[in-house]
C-alpha cells in the first residue's frame, strides 16, 4: 500500500489536490454518457491509427525501434508484430496522430492520443479487463484536461503543443490508475510526466507532431512505472516555484483546474470529419455550406475572405503548403478544396500532388485570411466574379449530445479508415467489443484484430 500521508494534509498542494480527484473517481462508476463517449474515443483512435499504419513517419519509427517482432511484446498497431511496451507505446501513439484525423478537446488538443495507446499497452501487459481499461482512460483525459484548465491560454500561445506537454501528464494518470498507485507514488508520477513534457508548435506540418503524441504516451508510461518503484520527483509539479506551471505559464488559474464538474471532461470530447488540423473545420464546412447552398464552381470566385480567431494564425496558416502535411494545416488549403468540391473526409486527399495542383494553388491566392472573427467560430466570405457576395459563419466546437447518433458516424469513419486493414467482418467485431468494452475480461482479442 503505498503512503497517502501526502494527500491527507489540511492544506493540499494544486497537484495533491488533483491527485486526490483523480483517486475519489476511481470509486465512483462512470456515467453512461462518460462511458459511451470514452468507448467511442478508443474506436475512433483505433480507426485513425490503422488508417495511419502506412504513414512514412510510422515506418521510419518502425524501422528506428521495432524493426524485428519481438514475442510476447505489446501489439503493433496494424502491423502483424510486436514490439517492447515503451517502443510500442511510442510507435503506436505517433501512427494514431499520423493523419491528424483523431479527437479533440478545446480545453487541451487531441485527449485520447497520448492516453490510449499507454492505456491499451499496459491493459495488454497486465492482463487488465476491458472496464479497468476503460476507467483508466477516462482518469487520464480528465487529469490532461484540468492541467489545461490550470495553465490557462498562455502556454499554448507560447508555442507549447498541449498534445505534448498535457499529453504526458494524461498518460501518466492512466497508468496510474491501472498500476493502483496511491499517495506519494502518484504525486511522483504527475512529478516524472511533468519534468519530461515537451511539444513545440512550430513544428506543425512535420513528422514531429505526430512524434509529440508518441513521446507524451512513453513518457507518461515511464513516469507511472518509475514511480511504482520509488522513483522519486517534484511532489508538487504543478505548484512549485520552479515546477510545470510557474514555468511554462503566465495565466495559471488552480481554481479553474480543480473545479467541480457535473460530468468527466470526456463527455466534452469533438470528433473529427475533415482529415486536417481541428482549427480549419469551421471554415471548412462554411465554405461547404455556401458551395451547397449557392452553387458555384472554383472559376467563379473572385475573391475570398476567412476570418478566424487570432489564435489560428499560429496553427494552420501556412500559406504555400509544399506537402500533404503542411495541407492539413494551411487555412487557405483547405478551404481551396472546400470551395472546389474535394472530398475533405478522404485522408488521401492530403498528399503532396494535391499541394502543387495548380488549380488549387492558384484558388489558394485569392484566399484572404484575417484574424477578426468576432465570435467563436469561422466565417468564411466569398465574392463571385458576377457581383454576388455570399458568407456563412460556422463553429463546430459543440459536443454531440445525441450519442446514438454519433456512433453511427463514427463506425461509418471506422470502416472508412479501416477498409484497408480490416475485413468487414473484423470491423464489425472491433466496434462491437468497442461499444461492450466494459464486459471484456482482457483486451487479448480486440489487439489482435488491430494487431
Amino acid at each position: 500500500m503505498d503512503d497517502a500521508s501526502s494527500l491527507s494534509k489540511t492544506t493540499l498542494s494544486p497537484t495533491a489536490s488533483l491527485a486526490r480527484l483523480l483517486i475519489a473517481m476511481r470509486g465512483e462508476p462512470l456515467s453512461e454518457a462518460a462511458a459511451t463517449v470514452a468507448k467511442q474515443c478508443l474506436l475512433d483512435w483505433l480507426g485513425v491509427a490503422l488508417g495511419g499504419r502506412r504513414e512514412p513517419l510510422v515506418a521510419i519509427l518502425l524501422d528506428e525501434l521495432a524493426p524485428t517482432h519481438e514475442p510476447g511484446g505489446c501489439a503493433l498497431i496494424g502491423q502483424g508484430r510486436r514490439a517492447g511496451l515503451d517502443h510500442a507505446v511510442l510507435i503506436n501513439g505517433a501512427m494514431g496522430h499520423a493523419l491528424d484525423f483523431d479527437d479533440v478537446i478545446t480545453a487541451m488538443g487531441h485527449p485520447t492520443a497520448p492516453v490510449a495507446p499507454a492505456v491499451l499497452g499496459l491493459a495488454q501487459a497486465l492482463g487488465a479487463s476491458g472496464r479497468q481499461a476503460l476507467a483508466a482512460f477516462v482518469a487520464g483525459v480528465e487529469a490532461e484536461c484540468r492541467i489545461a484548465r490550470l495553465m490557462g491560454p498562455s502556454h499554448y500561445a507560447k508555442g507549447w503543443h498541449g498534445t505534448a506537454t498535457f499529453g504526458a501528464f494524461g498518460a501518466a494518470a492512466a497508468a496510474a490508475a491501472l498500476m493502483g498507485l496511491e499517495g506519494d507514488r502518484l504525486l511522483n508520477a504527475l512529478g516524472l510526466a511533468g519534468t519530461q513534457a515537451a511539444g513545440l508548435k512550430s513544428v506543425f506540418g512535420t513528422m514531429s507532431k505526430p512524434l509529440h503524441a508518441g513521446k507524451a504516451a512513453q513518457n507518461g508510461l515511464l513516469a507511472a512505472r518509475l514511480a511504482a518503484r520509488g522513483f522519486t520527483s517534484d511532489a508538487d509539479i504543478l505548484g512549485s516555484g520552479q515546477g510545470f506551471a510557474a514555468t511554462q505559464s503566465t495565466t495559471v488559474d488552480v481554481a479553474a483546474g480543480l473545479a467541480p464538474r457535473a460530468t468527466p471532461w470526456v463527455v466534452d470530447t469533438l470528433f473529427k470529419y475533415h482529415a486536417a488540423c481541428y482549427l480549419t473545420h469551421d471554415a471548412i464546412d462554411a465554405a461547404a455550406a455556401l458551395r451547397r447552398e449557392t452553387p458555384f464552381t472554383a472559376d467563379d470566385i473572385e475573391a475570398v475572405t476567412v476570418r478566424v480567431r487570432e489564435v489560428h494564425l499560429g496553427v494552420c496558416n501556412i500559406a504555400a503548403p509544399r506537402t500533404g502535411l503542411e495541407c492539413k494545416f494551411s487555412l487557405r488549403m483547405t478551404c481551396a478544396l472546400a470551395l472546389a468540391g474535394e472530398d475533405t473526409f478522404d485522408e488521401r486527399l492530403y498528399s503532396d500532388a494535391t499541394a502543387t495542383r495548380t488549380d488549387l494553388v492558384e484558388l489558394g491566392r485569392r484566399i484572404a485570411v484575417e484574424p477578426t472573427a468576432p465570435a467563436p467560430g469561422s466565417t468564411v466570405e466569398v465574392r463571385l466574379k458576377d457581383g454576388r457576395q455570399v458568407r456563412r459563419t460556422i463553429d463546430v466546437a459543440i459536443p454531440a449530445r445525441d450519442l446514438a447518433a454519433q456512433q453511427a458516424r463514427l463506425e461509418l469513419k471506422f470502416r472508412h479508415l479501416t477498409r484497408a486493414a480490416l475485413t468487414p467482418a473484423a470491423a464489425d467485431e472491433v466496434i462491437d467489443i468497442c461499444r461492450t468494452l466494459e464486459t471484456h475480461l482482457d483486451l487479448a482479442r480486440l489487439l489482435t484484430l488491430c494487431g
